[in-house]
């Protein structure tokens, strides 16, 4: 029986960004530093397959500090956790790594400097995510207040409209993120911003790729998991850019093919949390049931490396 023919658009990038790349090194390297366990507070970085892989290795993943024994090292996640993380895990006595992204640490370093030159603070962000409690975290309670929507802005109560600074997560859609800015900066004409956007330049590049193929595929999947804030955005852009089916898959296993039926065009792309292993078992399946041409639409190519802390890079 002759398969019926499909292109495959691979977004380029995809996949793991730098930040992402540097915390997985930094938990495996810290096994091979420390041996088992190390634990590890929250998940290293959203995605199911990365953290079973690490787990199998030797890593204990815990929501909380408390969790931990003093006596072994515990790695805090590319998210970036609040102050009181640290402070917490000194205070014990611990050894502890940070594997906070660099262009996480970046935000928290800019909300800082805000509150230090008597600024409040506006953090545009999803309510609940560990990047936002962490970057919230970084100053005294009621220092930070959060908005989503533009809606938010409407409502919100600020101590002084005149002093007022915003920052946002890294993750988010650009799109919407400058619905909100624009909302803010009609409400609060005297609030800074950063110098240059605190979405980082992966989220920015996978978002750009995914509307360079929504113009091509029929429909789109993004692989990543339902917790990561970056690879849920992929779905939303592809959507509003005007691909007719865009899911989040996390294997190959959750492709709906039924609501696939009849296409011939297929995007595929994956959130900077996700494994290249993923997306070669998506691309797979599809071989398997299609004949596939594939086709990579790149709009950028990254560079950017983060060096692992030097605690891991000493003998131990």
């Amino acid at each position: 029986m002759t398969k019926p023919p499909l292109t495959l658009y691979l977004a380029a990038p995809r996949g793991f960004c730098a930040g992402v790349d540097r915390a997985i090194k930094i938990v495996e390297m810290a096994l091979a530093k420390w041996g088992a366990p190390v634990y590890v507070r929250h998940e290293i970085v959203h995605n199911k397959y990365v953290v079973d892989d690490l787990r199998a290795k030797g890593a204990v993943f815990v929501e909380e500090l408390d969790e931990c024994p003093t006596d072994r090292p515990v790695i805090f996640s590319a998210h970036g956790v609040p102050k009181s993380v640290p402070s917490e895990a000194a205070a014990r006595q611990m050894l502890y790594v940070d594997a906070t992204c660099p262009l996480v640490s970046k935000v928290h370093i800019e909300a800082e400097r805000h509150h230090e030159n008597g600024l409040q603070i506006v953090m545009i962000g999803h309510a609940g995510h560990p990047e936002t409690v962490g970057t919230m975290g970084q100053l005294p309670d009621g220092e930070v207040l959060l908005v989503e929507t533009p809606a938010d802005v409407a409502t919100l109560a600020v101590r002084d409209a005149a002093r007022l600074a915003f920052v946002t997560q890294t993750t988010l859609s650009v799109d919407d993120t400058a619905e909100v800015v624009a909302a803010l900066q009609a409400r609060f004409p005297a609030i800074v911003g950063p110098h240059k956007e605190d979405i980082c330049y992966a989220t920015t590049n996978r978002q750009e790729a995914v509307k360079a193929m929504a113009e091509r595929a029929e429909a789109m999947l993004v692989v990543g998991a339902p917790n990561s804030s970056n690879s849920k955005r992929l779905v939303e852009v592809g959507a509003r850019a005007g691909c007719a089916y865009a899911q989040l898959v996390q294997r190959a296993t959750d492709i709906d093919w039924r609501a696939l039926d009849g296409i011939r065009s297929m995007g595929i792309t994956a959130g900077a949390s996700a494994p290249e292993v993923l997306v070669n078992e998506v691309i797979d399946a599809f071989r398997a049931r299609y004949d596939v041409t594939v086709e990579v639409i790149e709009t950028a190519q990254e560079t950017v490396e983060f060096k692992v802390p030097r605690v891991l890079r000493a003998p131990a």
